[in-house]
């Protein structure tokens, strides 16, 4: 099937209206940085229809008590968890975001285009089966990857790359062996989960793959890992749908972290997603804007990792990725044997 050469992407005005009483970090000034950063993007682009996640749709991966109740908020102002507000109209932006994964799976199975660049608020990596967390509501990435595998696909992989572990999408895909969980993650920091020897469980053992960092870590250690034990793991996996969970959050100036990733360390990682979605799953991959909080940093990434997945030239204003001594070779070292344990690396 030949397929338009377009990007299809995902972004409502009307997540603005999920918003704290007072600051906080996840904000909606965020979604208008990533806007700005795809709108820079010079490519043929088609928006996707806005979608309402229904009670069905969220129960692919939620328990039923939990979307009843998130569904029947009254929505007075609160606080689900230290992190997580809940104000009237946040349902609806959760379900919104939701929605937009789910429909940009669909379009890209039914051959509208490759690639897509869901740019969506809540983030939805930090939400368990049963609770929100983590500025969290609904996961998002996982109701992409249960729907995907409901229309056909039989292996899903999930790359997270956003600076905090993503355990909410670890958790509810821990046991099984058909959508595999990828991520790289300073580490230890929030949520405290994403140890190197979290593979998984019964059949699902081997499927989770956690490359836990310390902090300070710059471009030259996220390539290292994507080239020595993501990349090879994926490769042996041959997903037929790929989804990035692609956060921020790990960029030199973000505020609620420790690590020095340029924009040239996301264009690099998403190029090299694009080659995995290429060689196995017919160039179907669709990138979840996940954490980023400091707005400037967020609008180059989210630039340059579309550019990336889309292997776009490297435009000339892109300023040179640093070469910086390797740190973090030991946590490379302990996510590599872990690794071993069900996947060759060559």
């Amino acid at each position: 099937m030949t397929r338009p050469r377009r990007l299809l992407f995902a972004h409502d005005p009307r997540s603005a209206i999920h918003q704290a009483p007072g600051y906080h970090p996840e904000r909606p000034e965020r979604l208008a940085a990533a806007k700005r950063g795809l709108d820079a993007v010079d490519y043929e682009k088609s928006p996707l229809p806005a979608r309402l996640a229904s009670a069905e749709d969220l129960l692919m991966v939620h328990g039923e008590a939990f979307v009843t109740q998130l569904l029947a908020h009254d929505e007075h102002p609160t606080f689900l968890d230290p992190d997580t507000y809940f104000v009237p109209g946040s349902l609806e932006t959760a379900r919104l975001a939701a929605g937009a994964g789910l429909e940009a799976v669909d379009a890209i199975l039914r051959g509208d285009s490759n690639h897509a660049a869901v740019l969506v608020r809540p983030p939805g990596h930090h939400a368990r089966r049963d609770q929100a967390m983590g500025f969290c509501l609904f996961n998002n990435a996982a109701l992409m990857a249960e729907h995907a595998r409901r229309q056909g696909c039989e292996r899903i992989a999930i790359v997270d790359f956003d600076v905090h572990h993503g355990n909410g999408t670890q958790e509810i895909f821990y046991g099984r062996p058909d959508v595999l969980y990828a991520s790289t993650h300073q580490h230890p920091f929030y949520p405290g989960t994403g140890h190197a020897e979290e593979r998984g469980e019964g059949e699902g053992t081997g499927f989770t793959v956690n490359v836990p960092l310390s902090g300070g870590g710059e471009d030259n250690v996220y390539n290292a890992a994507f080239e020595r034990i993501l990349l090879p793991v994926l490769e042996a996996y041959k997903p037929d749908f790929v989804i990035v969970s692609a956060g921020f959050d790990a960029a030199l100036r973000d505020p609620l972290a420790e690590m020095r990733l340029s924009d040239e360390a996301y264009r690099s990682m998403m190029a090299s997603l694009r080659a995995v979605a290429d060689a196995s799953a017919q160039g179907r991959i669709a990138m979840l804007l996940e954490g980023g909080y400091d707005l400037p940093s967020l609008e180059t990434g989210v630039r340059a990792a579309i550019e990336g997945m889309l292997l776009l030239p490297v435009p000339a204003d892109a300023e040179p990725a640093p070469a910086t001594f390797d740190r973090n070779e030991r946590d490379l070292e302990i996510a590599e044997r872990a690794a071993r344990k069900s996947w060759q690396l060559g």
